[in-house]
């Protein structure tokens, strides 16, 4: 392995310094991660042309993530996606969390690991983001410590290992929410081709609550007349878990994935305060997320398999994000 890290001064934010750090491979192509929110900042491999572009939709500055409201590149954590009427019981006691979406609590609400401040280790080739999060943080029990490893390989995959342990019995959930954009610049994905590896969706409301049944997965259609945001069971097989390409640049990704499933997002509701890495204000259908992880709102759906993380185990989970020129 032949990859370098190396960090800069990004900012101050929340009295701590924040830190951006380059994870780049032999051939140069590189990943930008920094310590707020866990954030994956930017992407660049090469296309068909043999030139390095944008993977994914980013910001050139720490402040454009401070007043982001769409999770652009973050961690999410405790739980990620939605859980029905902000509570759930464990062990005959109901949680209350923070509502945010009508009556419901997406992405952990405002104490989302989005914007917290990470500690950090670098490890020869490996970056790590290390967050203590203290019992009855956004509601959830116990005290949890997180650790979060990126690697970034010759061979331009990028991988994520999340490892945790509670000291109670608790709920986890982490992803990460990049926006992929293929094309190094072009307004939507609508022209990309996407592939997920499964033949099961999680049906859902227009609150995009699981209403608990299992429907077959429909054909994908980017559209914006449509967007998307559905939880795909992976199949058994996790030969591949999604494939995106875009056939202009030639850049395609293949993700695989621990977890059971991906969120498929079209990023209907995207949008920023702020000018992105492809200077613009980020607008509908600008990217899309492809956020690997447990079922929605699973606490309070018993059919579904368990999120639930017993005290003193430890969570283990890993997403891969593979770049090719097709």
């Amino acid at each position: 392995m032949s990859t370098t890290i190396t960090c800069k001064a990004w900012g101050t934010t929340q009295g701590t310094d924040i830190f951006l750090f380059m994870l780049t491979n032999s051939s140069g192509a590189f990943v930008e991660v920094c310590n707020y929110g866990a954030t994956l900042v930017s992407v660049k491999v090469p296309g068909k042309d043999g030139k390095l572009g944008n993977a994914i939709i980013g910001f050139p500055t720490l402040e454009s993530y401070l007043d982001d409201n769409c999770y652009i590149g973050s961690t999410i954590g405790r739980y990620a996606n939605r859980v029905s009427k902000s509570q759930f019981t464990l062990n005959e006691e109901i949680y209350q969390l923070e509502a945010n979406d009508g009556v419901n609590s997406n992405h952990s609400a405002s104490s989302g690991f989005n914007s917290k401040v990470f500690g950090f280790e670098v490890n020869d080739d490996e970056l790590v983001m290390v967050l203590h999060s203290h019992d009855g943080d956004g509601g959830y029990p116990g005290n949890l410590n997180l650790r979060i490893t990126y690697k970034w390989s010759d061979d331009n995959e990028l991988s994520i290992r999340y490892k945790a342990v509670s000291d109670k019995d608790t709920y986890a959930n982490f992803t990460n929410h990049a926006y992929f954009n293929l094309s190094d610049g072009d307004l939507t994905v609508l022209d990309h081709q996407i592939q997920i590896n499964a033949d099961k969706i999680v049906a859902a409301g227009g609150d995009y609550i699981p209403t608990g049944k299992i429907i077959p997965a429909a054909p994908i259609n980017l559209d914006a007349e449509k967007g998307i945001n559905s939880y795909y069971i992976l199949n058994d097989d996790k030969s591949f878990a999604a494939k995106l390409i875009d056939q202009l640049s030639g850049r395609a990704l293949t993700v695989n994935t621990s977890y059971p499933g991906i969120f498929l997002y079209t990023g209907d509701y995207l949008n920023s305060k702020h000018l992105n890495l492809n200077n613009r204000y980020c607008q509908p259908f600008e990217g899309l997320c492809l956020e690997c992880q447990h079922y929605p709102d699973s606490m309070n759906r018993p059919e579904f398999p368990s999120a639930l993380l017993p005290k003193h185990h430890v969570y283990d989970e890993f997403i891969t994000f593979k770049f090719d020129v097709i």
